[in-house]
């Protein structure tokens, strides 16, 4: 139980008294990747984030581990060559928690892209990102780009594209990082938030890092300190009184979730809307969702919402691509707002930025990452961790180089992509034997990975436990592995970043939500003000997905 909420005093106390060699702000996939490289080589690592892993920018995404296809349209060959190749090994490293998805690119008369365009494009798309040959492009007429998805805009339409991309669960990859960080020696904390730096002439030796469950706070040192905090690093660099030069740019994206009996989605499409910008539209566990919008971002960093014009501007896009499917604002069943963390170009439109990562390092020897994308997260890593190491080596030391391309995350210890069809058969008819029904026991599978039989076993174990608390078993069994291995605190914890139900089945939170804070107060002792408060906060969250803010 490495990352068991019921350990944190002592995950703390590891921290204070280790002899740390790299201590990282930030525990979104780029902290979490950061951590892993580091540990995987031998470096003593540790990871402190303010709120939980992912509450941020990765847990609201798009979704995709995508290759960067539209990098093509800003001629940056080398981002969509390096990201088409890393969101291979993501792939390989953890099916399951990523899918391969065929994305349909339709074109029409006076659309963004044409059937020429669209098939050089795709062309060099499949060159540049290495794509497999099954993979690999294909170009449909009318009639069969119809057929596909018959709920396409007939008037104008000239055929389509169609490509892969793949789909994620961006909160769990992350934290399936995270874990496996924690398996080669990381110690890791959410809720523990940085208040201030340490310093000894001149230099950062340390964070004051201040516990937002129980207020103490405490010192925490280490060699070198790397910012990798998504939409906060700048706010670190200021604390280092580092901030100049490039700055970061927030950008908000939305996205909308709808009941697939509402929106029959057969198929993911990526399409172009009037203003000239892409979107896309995916059809997930019953459901579809559509996003997303690009706008400048100056409010609240922790606390990003969906406004009426960010829905209506999403359900505009749907009625322009999808006009037989009738949307309107009272279909929205839930949906999403989150940060980009660009780094500020002079002149350019938000959509325009370039996504590529940069890393700074200020005059205390604070290294700070900024920018980049999910997919690049494994890169990005390798690339900090590169540049810690350097500092080392003056010093005489040395480690190995990056090895996480062909590192299994957790989870992930299912044969690979070609293996992981025979282990989902084997490990569905396991939980059908302890009387899960079968949907669930895909569900689970799908998103446990080769950690299910940990799950499994709870289920099994926890019947008595279960009912006692009036938790519905499987419920329970979900719960308590969050606790134990995951480090799930709160509410939110559990119904956002550990399920993803407060996006894709906000009913079953509904549902559930009551007996799963009564047993996770009486669990933590929570006292009655902190029941009160993170009840709150979920209930809160779950208005701001189904109603959007004025302006």
């Amino acid at each position: 139980m490495l990352l068991s909420s019921l350990k944190r005093s002592d995950t703390c106390i590891k921290m204070k008294n280790g002899s740390l060699d790299l201590l990282v702000i930030g525990g979104g996939i780029t902290g979490a990747g950061i951590a892993l490289d580091a540990a995987a080589r031998g470096l003593k690592v540790a990871v402190v984030e303010m709120q939980d892993f992912a509450a941020g920018t990765s847990s609201r995404s798009t979704k995709l581990v995508h290759g960067g296809l539209r990098y093509l349209k800003q001629f940056e060959f080398g981002v969509v060559a390096e990201v088409g190749k890393e969101r291979e090994i993501v792939y390989e490293n953890a099916p399951h928690v990523t899918t391969p998805e065929w994305m349909l690119l339709p074109f029409y008369k006076g659309g963004t892209f044409g059937p020429f365009t669209t098939n050089i494009g795709l062309r060099v798309y499949d060159f540049l990102a290495g794509v497999k040959k099954s993979e690999r492009r294909k170009m449909f007429g009318v009639e069969e780009a119809l057929k596909r998805e018959p709920l396409l805009k007939r008037d104008g339409i000239k055929g389509a594209g169609y490509y892969v991309e793949y789909k994620t669960d961006d909160a769990r990859l992350t934290i399936e990082v995270m874990k496996k960080a924690v398996e080669k020696g990381a110690h890791v904390l959410n809720y523990t938030k940085v208040i201030d730096l340490i310093y000894t002439n001149g230099k950062v030796i340390g964070v004051k890092v201040e516990d937002q469950i129980d207020g103490a706070q405490h010192d925490i040192y280490a060699k070198t300190i790397v910012n990798a905090a998504g939409p906060w690093v700048d706010t670190i660099r200021e604390k280092d009184n580092s901030k100049k030069g490039k700055t970061l740019q927030l950008t908000k994206g939305i996205h909308l979730v709808f009941d697939g009996e509402k929106f029959p989605l057969r198929q993911a499409v990526y399409f172009d809307t009037p203003d000239g910008r892409m979107v896309f539209a995916i059809p997930r566990d019953g459901k579809t969702y559509v996003g997303t919008t690009d706008t400048v971002y100056e409010g609240d960093i922790a606390h990003p919402t969906m406004t009426m014009a960010d829905r209506d501007y999403v359900l505009g896009a749907i009625d322009f691509m999808f006009p037989s499917v009738n949307i309107s604002a009272e279909d929205v069943e839930s949906s999403w707002a989150g940060l980009r963390p660009l780094i500020h170009e002079e002149g350019k439109d938000p959509s325009e930025i370039s996504r590529k990562d940069e890393i700074f390092v200020s005059d205390s020897n604070l290294i700070s990452i900024a920018g980049g994308k999910l997919t690049g997260y494994r890169k990005m890593a390798e690339s900090v961790v590169n540049t810690v190491i350097r500092q080392f080596k003056e010093d005489g030391i040395l480690y190995s180089d990056s090895n996480t391309k062909h590192m299994t995350l957790s989870g992930g210890d299912v044969g690979g992509s070609k293996g992981f069809a025979d282990f989902c058969i084997k490990k569905v008819e396991e939980a059908l034997q302890i009387g899960v029904s079968l949907q669930n026991a895909k569900q689970l599978v799908q998103t446990y990975g080769s950690n299910i039989d940990k799950v499994l076993s709870i289920y099994k174990n926890g019947e008595t436990v279960a009912k006692d608390a009036g938790i519905d078993l499987l419920v329970y069994a979900q719960l308590q592995y969050a606790i134990e291995y995951e480090l799930a605190y709160k509410p939110v914890d559990f119904f956002i970043r550990r399920t993803g139900a407060l996006f894709f089945s906000i009913d079953w939170v509904r549902a559930h939500k009551t007996p799963v804070i009564r047993y996770m107060s009486n669990l933590f002792k929570w006292t009655d003000e902190q029941e009160q408060q993170y009840t709150e906060q979920l209930d809160q969250q779950v208005h701001e997905a189904t109603h959007p803010v004025e302006e």
